[in-house]
């Protein structure tokens, strides 16, 4: 079963509890987002470091409740 929008932002302020997160479904199918995600926890790491600590806080879900998510990560 996909992951839900509110799911998917429950798992990153489990993680990252400042992140400011906003999230797109782009197929209307509930299995492909886009998710822009701003929080000073990324102040100082690289593009890579980044979007590894978001996608970290998905564990295993990632690639199988949540199939694709385009990811773009910001400092405030």
């Amino acid at each position: 079963m996909p992951m839900t929008a509110s799911e998917i932002e429950r798992a990153i302020l489990a993680v990252i509890p400042d992140a400011r997160i906003e999230i797109e479904d782009l197929a209307g199918d509930g299995d492909h987002y886009a998710c822009t995600v701003t929080s000073e926890a990324f102040r100082g790491l690289s593009r890579v470091r980044q979007h590894k600590l978001v996608y970290d806080a998905f564990g295993t879900r990632m690639g199988t409740e949540l199939h694709a998510m385009a990811l773009k990560t910001l400092t405030p």
